[in-house]
């Protein structure tokens, strides 16, 4: 792309800064990457437009999926909300859409996380905390009432009990005359990273593979519209990675599942076009904007050379939160900034699809004024600063392309490490993927213990103030409805069918048939969260995590 002479003649002239001073004596990204102080050609000298950019909407994606961008439609607004109650969030939901949401986005509480429900006395004290209480059908029923959830999509941040949860969606817009057909929408359901970083799981790897391809099996053939599986890096990030090994293990993670789904017998382009991926976005605006472009290629790359997958199967679609885990307590004002910054990176880095934090999270779930004013961010970005007016509005940036090959470089070094000890799951069980993400935090903690990373309003430029923002709280009275619910559930329901259905469900998790119709009629006949999972436990087994030193 560049003349070789120029690019020796770039090369040999010198470039001194005025005074011969800079602040310190290097920089890098947060990935610890080296930044130098200017970027021209010469950074990027064999760089080939076609091979290593295309036009937006052809191979490799690196500019995006699509050839309009935003021009044609705008990402998909999802703000990440559900606390305490099916009432109370259910509220919540019709109070994001009414001020311009698109799309909605299910927080789920540990016990829900964790398939419990809520009187287990594994459960107790956590109800509402971090997400809505889901225990059976009913809930379901309650959180969705009045949503036109056959014109919306939905996305639900489930992982181990990812298939009972869905099921119960689907049931729950059954009973409202909705075909499973019409539905929408992301079921999370990427247990691998929970090993690795959120540890949310339930059952032991390999079966827990087969629960997801079982969805992707049902939903290739019942729901064109929906997206089996979400590939999260964000939760990865959230639990000390840097962006390369956010990057690397999502992928990594994502290609996983792609052989998951060959050897249950499925063609790749009957189930990948569904599969997308969740990113984090943090404050290091370059570094996450090439980290998005270079994830697209990869892909890409990867789909079509690996498994001789078609062009919408080489498609990277991708969510993006903000990162929950920059959010600062002190000075909470200081985190509308950063989810600026990190929305802002997002759009350049051309999300689909986009939720931004509340600036008081790391103090409490959102309140309404917090969490208006996280939307709000995302519609002055896409309304009024004009960074959705061209599509990839940054290729060409010698800074940014160079950023873009570290960061694909980066991932294929680790592609390499993954393969070398045989594989993503292996990985999982030797500990790998915890190890070095417990690496990099700790690195992290000690450059901000030393302030090398100045994080404002924490290790510098502090201040001793009362936090003055309004903060939510939850009705007192949601766990008594809740459980008074599932009481009611338990009494009400047919009991012989309920057994009958259970016992259904465990003969065939003894078998190799797909799951899904199983929990499906489990679902509808009420039998609750914790009962479906408590069958499949009794026939996985729980997991257990490897101890590491």
């Amino acid at each position: 792309m560049f003349d070789q002479q120029k690019i020796k003649e770039i090369r040999s002239r010198p470039n001194r800064s005025p005074n011969g001073k800079e602040r310190k004596d290097g920089f890098v990204t947060s990935s610890g990457l080296p930044v130098e102080r200017v970027y021209t050609p010469a950074h990027i000298p064999d760089q080939d437009y076609f091979r290593d950019l295309g036009l937006p909407g052809e191979f490799p994606f690196t500019r995006g999926v699509h050839s309009t961008g935003y021009r044609g439609r705008l990402w998909t607004m999802r703000m990440f909300s559900g606390f305490g109650s099916a009432e109370e969030s259910n509220a919540r939901y019709k109070f994001l859409l009414g001020h311009g949401e698109t799309g909605l986005s299910v927080a789920f509480d540990f016990p829900t996380l964790s398939g419990y429900d809520t009187d287990d006395p594994l459960a107790r004290g956590e109800f509402g905390k971090c997400g809505v209480a889901v225990s059976s059908l009913a809930d379901m029923e309650i959180l969705f009432d009045g949503i036109p959830v056959d014109k919306i999509t939905t996305s639900m941040t489930i992982n181990g009990p990812a298939p009972v949860i869905w099921a119960m969606y689907i049931a729950a817009a059954e009973k409202r005359g909705i075909p499973m057909g019409k539905l929408g929408g992301t079921i999370q359901n990427d247990i691998l990273k929970e090993y690795t970083a959120q540890n949310s799981y339930i059952f032991p790897p390999r079966p827990s593979m087969r629960l997801i391809a079982d969805t992707m099996e049902f939903g290739g053939k019942n729901l064109p519209s929906w997206n089996t599986i979400s590939i999260s890096g964000y939760h990865i990030r959230e639990a000390g990675a840097t962006a390369v090994q956010e990057l690397a293990f999502t992928l990594a993670d994502g290609l996983a599942y792609v052989e998951a789904g060959i050897e249950r017998g499925l063609k790749v382009d009957d189930f990948a076009p569904r599969l997308s991926f969740f990113f984090a976005a943090h404050n290091d605006l370059f570094e996450e904007i090439a980290k998005f472009r270079a994830a697209r290629r990869i892909w890409a790359r990867e789909m079509k050379g690996r498994f001789g997958a078609g062009e919408r199967s080489q498609w990277l679609r991708f969510h993006t939160q903000t990162g929950g885990c920059t959010l600062t307590a002190q000075q909470p004002e200081n985190n509308i900034v950063r989810t600026t910054l990190q929305a802002l990176a997002a759009v350049l880095g051309g999300t689909q699809s986009l939720h931004t934090n509340s600036m008081d999270e790391a103090l409490a779930l959102p309140s309404d004024k917090a969490v208006r004013i996280a939307l709000r961010t995302q519609q002055i970005i896409a309304y009024e600063s004009g960074v959705a007016n061209t599509v990839d509005p940054l290729a060409g940036s010698f800074f940014v392309e160079t950023m873009t090959n570290q960061m694909e470089s980066g991932a294929r070094d680790y592609f390499k490490q993954i393969g070398e000890r045989g594989g993503v799951l292996r990985c999982v069980e030797l500990g790998y993927f915890q190890q070095e993400i417990a690496n990099s935090a700790y690195r992290y903690q000690q450059a901000m213990d030393n302030k090398e990373q100045v994080v404002v309003g924490v290790n510098d430029y502090a201040m001793e103030e009362p936090v003055s923002i309004p903060i939510l709280k939850m009705d007192e009275a949601g766990e008594r409805r809740h459980l008074e619910r599932l009481n009611r559930v338990r009494r009400e329901r047919h009991q012989r069918e309920v057994a009958r259905k259970l016992e259904a469900l465990e003969r065939a998790a003894h078998g190799e048939v797909n799951l899904m119709p199983y929990i499906l009629d489990s679902v509808r006949a009420y039998a609750t969260l914790g009962e479906v999972c408590g069958v499949l436990r009794g026939v996985f087994g729980e997991y257990k995590a490897p101890v590491l030193v």
